[in-house]
């Protein structure tokens, strides 16, 4: 196996204590780009980004397994330290709902293991879900699930961002009671410890400026096609933003239109713009701004 070695800038506390202030509010959100990868990580830096989070859907995927908790842990870690060893900036990592088991058969052990691979391979936040089974977790376990991620951050010295999702708006709730549900979910979340609440399927703008007031904490909302802008979503009181699994989507469309392309007319067109072989490799050459990552 090849070994990675990450050459951080800074210490992993350091980022850690850097990653939390980015979410301190400013002239515009934090914005996420998510990956699954050592290059598509590399290349999101080269892009400017101040920080990267990884995508459980497109690591999945990535490695043959449908999204929802399917994938080998030991395989997403695994892909977590190649992307932190490959990149200077803070890493946040999407662990799912802790890759412990669903309710009926949660285990404390597998959390505890989970985020002890998470801070061992130099990463400075979490997303922890709280859909990990057939429907919504209740509110007390899930805080107690938060709780021991807190725990268990503290005893490494590092201060973890725990980024707390709620599925409320995703399991099919609308209206009156998918809000107040949020906010009450949020709110003992970070009672238990969070540092950021996550409601993916929240789109209006109106909606995200009600939860922002309601929730004392920086509110991450998942954008991608159609959403608002991120000024628009910044003036709402949106402090994160992240896209998920859609830039893997967007990679793995660019492998369809050129297969079919190739396999079709016989055409190279679609492999227009393309990076060269030698800007590929100048990712993990070790030249100026590059951790050089080595090969195998």
């Amino acid at each position: 196996m090849t070994s990675l070695e990450p050459t951080p800038a800074l210490s992993q506390p350091a980022k850690a204590d850097a990653f939390r202030q980015m979410h301190a509010g400013g002239a515009v959100p934090l914005v996420l780009v998510n990956v699954w990868d050592a290059a598509s990580a590399r290349l999101v830096e080269k892009a400017g980004a101040r920080a990267i989070a990884t995508s459980s859907s497109a690591i999945s995927w990535s490695l043959g397994f449908p999204d929802g908790s399917h994938v080998p842990p030991g395989l997403a870690f695994d892909a977590l330290r190649r992307i932190t060893a490959a990149t200077t900036v803070p890493v946040t990592a999407d662990i799912e709902a802790g890759y412990a088991g669903a309710d009926g058969a949660f285990d404390d052990g597998l959390l505890r293991q989970a985020v002890t691979a998470v801070l061992e391979a130099g990463a400075v936040g979490v997303n922890i879900e709280d859909s990990g089974g057939t429907s919504l977790t209740a509110v007390d376990e899930q805080a107690r699930r938060i709780s021991l991620v807190r725990g268990i951050a503290a005893e490494s010295g590092v201060r973890l961002f725990i980024n707390a999702r709620t599925d409320t708006y995703l399991s099919g709730q609308s209206g009156d009671s998918a809000f107040e549900e949020t906010v009450e979910r949020a709110r003992g979340y970070l009672a238990a410890g969070a540092d950021g609440i996550f409601v993916p399927g929240v789109t209006d703008l109106h909606i995200l400026h009600e939860l922002s007031r309601r929730i004392p904490a920086p509110l991450n909302a998942l954008a991608g096609v159609g959403s608002a802008s991120v000024g628009e979503l910044h003036d709402a009181g949106v402090r994160r933003v992240s896209i998920g699994g859609n830039a893997a989507k967007a990679a793995y469309a660019t492998v369809s239109r050129v297969a079919a392309e190739i396999l079709g007319d016989g055409n190279w067109s679609e492999l227009a713009g393309s990076p060269s072989h030698a800007e590929m490799d100048a990712l993990f050459s070790g030249e100026a701004g590059s951790p050089g990552v080595p090969s195998a």
